[in-house]
């Protein structure tokens, strides 16, 4: 059995969420706690750590890795997801995952909707997002941008993908206004209120944890973005 338990803050939504994998099973089994209570993140995500473990009837030693949002996202959200999953991993000797923001959000648009080509992004605040662009098949998903920090009419569609159906998805195109009129050709449709979400990460977190990807718990820290002044493409 594996099991993972997953936390975000990284926006508005506060979210825990635990996988298991029964081995002889191909689907994972979720359970998740989401709650929209901007500034109360802190008194939020324990609690519902408490409740999904006594749901399942696991303690925090069952677990076999613990993962968390890292980012891009509320500085403050993302310390403070940090700052709890850093001590739990610590206290239980487990190995500890960072989960792109960004690319939960092109999971769940998977997840949700079947769609393959997304361009997650994120309202950064001061007349900014964040992005990044991925192609999802079978819940795997290739970075086709690298995530970056950006004013919203700098996006553009990653070079050599321009004739593929692209949705976007997440706070950031609430700014769709001041997005190039290049890009909004590209966009078949935008879907703004879908939030990173602990379920999506726990079921990245799988994924990266069988690739032996887990990491102690100092290593892991926060991604910002705000210190990357270039939108770099792939190449």
């Amino acid at each position: 059995m594996l099991t993972i338990l997953a936390l975000d803050a990284s926006s508005n939504a506060c979210s825990a969420a635990l996988l298991r994998r029964r081995h002889e099973q191909a689907t994972d089994e979720i359970s998740s706690r989401i709650s929209t209570t901007p500034r109360e993140h802190t008194h939020r995500l324990m609690p519902m750590v408490d409740e999904l473990l006594a749901e399942a009837e696991v303690t925090l030693t069952d677990l076999d890795a613990l993962a968390y949002g890292h980012g891009p996202g509320s500085f403050t959200g993302l310390r403070i997801a940090a700052g709890v999953a850093q001590g739990l991993s610590y206290g239980i000797d487990r190995p500890l995952l960072g989960i792109s923001t960004l690319a939960a959000l092109a999971h769940a648009a998977h997840r949700r909707y079947h769609l393959r080509y997304v361009i997650p992004a994120l309202d950064a605040r001061m007349g900014e997002i964040y992005a990044g662009a991925y192609y999802c098949h079978d819940s795997v998903l290739t970075a086709l941008m690298d995530e970056a920090v950006m004013p919203p009419e700098h996006l553009s569609l990653p070079t050599g993908y321009g004739d593929v159906d692209w949705v976007g998805v997440g706070s950031g195109w609430s700014l769709w206004p001041s997005m190039s009129a290049e890009l909004q050709v590209g966009i078949g449709q935008h879907i703004d209120d879908v939030p990173p979400s602990a379920e999506d990460m726990a079921s990245l977190a799988a994924q990266q944890f069988l690739a032996g990807e887990g990491r102690a718990p100092h290593l892991v820290q926060p991604v910002y973005l705000r210190d990357r002044v270039a939108w770099q493409r792939k190449r």
